[in-house]
């Protein structure tokens, strides 16, 4: 018979399952919906950036309202507007339908991404939980493959709408468990940050729609001050982080080492490894001219590699502490990075697998055992929003990511040019090809370098003792007053 955690960590990998694939199963279907909807490019894009915006800037909040009102009720209430939310975006009938059903759809992810690790964390023990990650940080990974070649093959076989709708029936398994096995925790004192969040769904806004416009008709007085209102906003925005009581972004909780490395290191890997996965999928098809779909398939290897050792990376990280385990991962990462800048205009596939591969193993090291540090550096009563302030900042690293890969590919060639072939319509010739692959090559290295900073953080948070925390836990040495900003 099944015990009730791993049932629990089943209902937990769906909702991280679901919530991965929609981050990327849109891409491969722009076209054919910038195309039946009769919309502009520029307005099809955030069907993508409205959902990753969502994430980036509620994640936080939205997983304190499971230490409110109870995280097994905010979790499945998640799975219901997630369903609802697809749902409605296969009906769309125009792109501001989609926009705003795909908005929906984010707040659903955002109850699953942000309750997702402190269910684990409730469940499973410190000496158990990095095998429980690695499983979830499976899911993840898995998502991330499935939406893109997923996207590809529904798209062509059965029409872009089903993409939503295969959410619906996974959905609805997934709350059946979540229903009927995941209780709600001890409700602990709390409240929500509105002018903390406020700022930073303006920011992050503010930069994304200005960053866009840039990539899609050039610099102006207009994105630019936007880009620049965004970025300024940061001070106020930290400034009152710092006196509010229950922040989005818990400010003293950086006092952690362990914690605050940890987070800060996953950050700079949502930033740095992203863009790596749209500049791949743009080399393969405006360079090598690789249709959408065979451009995804042959990234795949990377993920099945990174699915299958993430379980075992994370019972590892059990055995022997999290920090030579992610960090080792991360530098893995970066070095399947330098693999990719091998790549040229008549490169073989092999290189892409050989990097994908190498990236994959990296990752399978890194999710699971970084995740695990910083739930058990997290004081119980914090669960919620520390699970929610680890997603929050991962999916402003992916928001970020994006953006960076488009505008990077916006400067290289002509604009319309850039757009044609990251929807893969067009193959590059000649000059044109060299000069693209000159701006892959520099943001492949700008990712690198990225990524270097990112194993350093890991590497210089100190040892994660995971006896030291489960003790502190039982004796009460940590608690909320450790991390509130009074």
């Amino acid at each position: 018979m099944v015990e009730k955690k791993n049932l629990i960590l089943i209902s937990v990998l769906v909702g991280m399952l679901m919530s991965a694939i929609d981050t990327t199963i849109v891409i491969l279907a722009l076209p054919t919906i910038t195309d039946e909807l009769h919309a502009p490019f520029l307005d099809t894009i955030w069907v993508i950036l409205i959902y990753l915006l969502v994430l980036a800037a509620f994640t936080t909040q939205l997983g304190r309202l499971g230490d409110i009102f109870g995280r097994g009720r905010m979790f499945n209430l998640g799975f219901l507007i997630f369903i609802a939310g697809s749902a409605l975006s296969g009906y769309s009938p125009n792109v501001t339908f989609l926009i705003s059903a795909r908005a929906f759809q984010g707040f659903g992810a955002v109850l699953l991404q942000g309750n997702s690790s402190a269910i684990v964390a409730d469940y499973f023990p410190p000496n158990e939980r990095g095998k429980a990650f690695g499983i979830t940080s499976m899911g993840w990974t898995i998502g991330g493959a499935l939406g893109i070649v997923l996207g590809g093959i529904i798209t062509t076989l059965i029409g872009w709408r089903y993409i939503f709708y295969i959410n619906v029936p996974i959905g609805i398994a997934g709350l059946i468990i979540g229903m009927r096995y995941i209780r709600d925790n001890k409700k602990s004192r709390t409240n929500i940050d509105f002018g903390g969040t406020a700022l930073l769904v303006v920011l992050l806004s503010t930069i994304s729609y200005g960053a866009v416009e840039f990539a899609g008709n050039g610099l102006d007085l207009v994105n630019g001050l936007l880009i620049l209102i965004g970025s300024i906003l940061v001070i106020p925005f930290i400034i009152l982080e710092r006196r509010v009581t229950d922040p989005v972004i818990v400010i003293r909780a950086f006092r952690e080492k362990v914690l605050s490395f940890s987070l800060l290191a996953a950050t700079l890997q949502a930033i740095g490894y992203l863009s790596v996965l749209f500049i791949l999928i743009m080399y393969l098809q405006g360079i090598l001219g690789f249709s959408p779909l065979y451009s995804s398939l042959i990234l795949v290897p990377g993920y099945i590699v990174s699915s299958f050792f993430s379980p075992m990376m994370g019972k590892l990280s059990d055995r022997i502490g999290s920090r030579v385990v992610a960090s080792t991962g991360i530098f893995l990462m970066a070095g399947g990075v330098l693999v990719y800048l091998l790549l040229t205009a008549t490169s073989s596939i092999y290189i892409v697998v050989a990097g994908s591969i190498i990236t994959g193993f990296g990752g399978s090291m890194f999710w699971p055992s970084n995740n695990s540090a910083v739930m058990s550096a997290a004081p119980r009563e914090l669960y919620g929003s520390i699970s929610g302030l680890l997603r929050t900042l991962s999916n402003i690293g992916t928001l970020f990511s994006y953006v960076i890969a488009i505008s990077i590919a916006a400067i290289s060639v002509p604009r319309y040019v850039a757009f044609e072939v990251f929807l893969g319509v067009t193959k590059l010739q000649g000059g044109v090809s060299q000069k693209f692959l000159t701006g892959i090559h520099a943001a492949l290295l700008t990712s690198f370098v990225i990524l270097i900073f990112a194993g350093v953080s890991s590497l210089v948070r100190g040892r994660h003792d995971m006896e030291k925390v489960s003790e502190s836990w039982i004796q009460g040495d940590k608690t909320p007053k450790d991390f509130s900003n009074k």
